[in-house]
């Protein structure tokens, strides 16, 4: 088993300096970030007409009477922090990373019990309990590794920045976000609608085997379905399904690639036999249902509206690690084993998991439905 990296050989918070190397890595962070919003896309461009404005006849008042209260908890100096218009351009700047830098919003290790608890709430009333648990288990592993590590100060639970955006208290559009180390969730609410993403959770390590939170896991269904789902492909159906022999570096639509152009690839879900469309949308569920559950089963109805346009990618060794991707009209899921970044391991394994969730063509951050809802009432 491999060991901890160094303390200067993994980063952390603040880096000891600003190389030109990093710096040109943040530079290139900013410039992604302020390019005009496409959305994730094939070659073919843009889909439109997929996320049509409409009254859903689901309660969100709970949700926005959470963001409320947690508005008038703040300070002067903390909402002018925290607080963000509706088209900020620090949506786009969310990163899985541990370092600090384009952060935005309030720490919650910051922030009293109290007002933390108020952010905490409007997670927890816009998510599953399922969802809001996963969220609070990165969160807990990152203590994990900062427990291993001896750097608590820098790796902890509470170092995630808490994000507030538009005008929940008027009635109009509006989201939250939650930034940091592993974690990264996007969303918006317009109307009674709700888009969830994009969504970045991961962990390394997945089990926390000492410390505070020993026996917290990650992602064992997400990786145990996933591999369900290919070693019950066919011999013919494999070959469809695998897109390359070498895992990828990352993740193809992770951070600052909001714009990222992604044909499809794979094999086509209409192509599985029915007990093999049942693992497949128990393994889109396990993405979907992080919601709250009404608006969940909204979305699965549009996934699954798209069932014959989705086609299910992979690779690597279901015994050892390995990659895949559901890709539609309307979603894109990502599941890799990561090499080490805490840990001394160059080559993927077990250990560290990232995943991500998008709406393509044009949603991700709600963004075609704001453009709709602008275009309705705003003219």
């Amino acid at each position: 088993m491999t060991g901890l990296r160094q303390r200067g050989d993994a980063p952390t918070r603040r880096p000891a300096e600003f190389t030109p190397e990093l710096l040109a890595k943040i530079d290139w962070r900013r410039r992604a970030a302020a390019e005009p919003f496409r959305g994730v896309a094939t070659s073919d461009g843009v889909r439109p007409g997929l996320f049509p404005l409409r009254a859903t006849g689901l309660d969100v008042s709970g949700v926005r009477r959470a963001a409320e209260d947690y508005l008038t908890a703040l300070t002067s100096p903390e909402l002018a922090q925290g607080r963000f218009a509706i088209d900020d351009v620090s949506w786009r700047h969310w990163a899985n990373g541990a370092r600090y830098f384009l952060r935005h919003g309030l720490c919650l290790e910051s922030l009293d019990g109290d007002r933390r608890g108020k952010a905490l709430d409007i997670v927890r009333r816009s998510l599953s309990a399922y969802g809001y648990a996963q969220v609070i288990d990165m969160m807990r592993l990152n203590l994990t590794i900062g427990e291993l590590r001896g750097e608590e100060h820098l790796l902890n639970e509470w170092l995630y920045w808490f994000s507030l955006y538009g005008s929940p208290e008027k009635g109009g559009p509006w989201g939250w976000q939650l930034d940091g180390h592993h974690v990264g969730v996007n969303c918006v609410v317009v109307g009674d609608q709700m888009t969830l993403t994009p969504t970045f959770l991961g962990a390394e390590p997945v089990i926390a085997e000492s410390g505070k939170y020993a026996g917290t896991t990650a992602f064992r269904r997400e990786e145990a379905v996933g591999q369900q789902l290919f070693t019950s492909l066919t011999d013919g159906q494999r070959t469809q399904a695998v897109i390359a022999e070498e895992m990828p570096p990352d993740l193809f639509v992770g951070a600052f690639r909001d714009n990222h152009e992604l044909n499809y690839a794979g094999l086509p879900l209409g192509e599985l036999a029915g007990p093999q469309r049942a693992i497949a949308s128990d393994l889109i569920g396990l993405y979907v249902n992080r919601a709250r559950d009404d608006q969940a089963r909204l979305r699965m109805e549009e996934v699954l509206a798209h069932e014959e346009e989705t086609y299910f990618s992979w690779i690597g060794d279901a015994d050892d690690v390995f990659y895949y991707r559901i890709h539609s009209p309307v979603i894109l899921i990502e599941f890799e084993h990561q090499a080490g970044v805490m840990f001394d391991n160059d080559t993927p394994s077990r250990r560290h998991i990232h995943t991500v969730v998008r709406t393509p063509n044009g949603n991700d951050y709600g963004i075609d439905l704001l453009r709709r809802h602008h275009e309705r009432f705003h003219r």
